[in-house]
């Protein structure tokens, strides 16, 4: 049977990215994106969903999404989907949840400045460079065998 594992998710971040680095050195990013969804119900009226999904982001991607991203600008993300699976350390159940592992991004609103004075987004050129980095930032979209996942 054929597998096909791909995500594109437009939405806005809920927070600031948090950006932290493996023991080995390889950035991690956690970023949230809210993606809301409006239909009409069977009443007629307009109602509106948001789905929150966990973004996890490595390399050099994820230091250029910690820069230039705050909690509320909207960014393109293209990635795939990953079970994460824990023990709960307090009821000793196992735990799970659905994530996305970022491949490529880009950045949507490229020109609006940041009302909290912060430096705007590079323009739309710099996100191909970014999402094109070096060889070892496609490959390192996981951790490397014996790299602790700082989060």
């Amino acid at each position: 049977m054929a597998n096909f594992n791909k995500v594109i998710l437009a939405g806005n971040l809920t927070r600031d990215p948090e950006l932290r680095y493996t023991p080995k050195g390889t950035a991690v990013a956690r970023i949230t994106l809210a993606v809301n969804r409006t239909y009409t119900g069977e009443d007629g009226q307009k109602k509106e969903e948001v789905s929150f999904v966990d973004v996890d982001v490595w390399g050099r991607q994820a230091e250029v999404i910690a820069q230039y991203m705050k909690k509320g600008r909207p960014l393109l993300v293209e990635g795939r989907l990953k079970q994460d699976t824990w023990e709960d350390k307090n009821t000793k159940q196992k735990q799970s949840k659905l994530k996305v592992v970022l491949e490529s991004f880009s950045f949507i609103d490229s020109n609006r400045g940041d009302a909290a004075g912060g430096a705007p987004a590079p323009s739309r050129a710099a996100a191909p460079a970014a999402a094109a980095a070096a060889p070892e930032a496609i490959e390192g979209d996981a951790p490397r065998e014996g790299d602790d996942v700082p989060f």
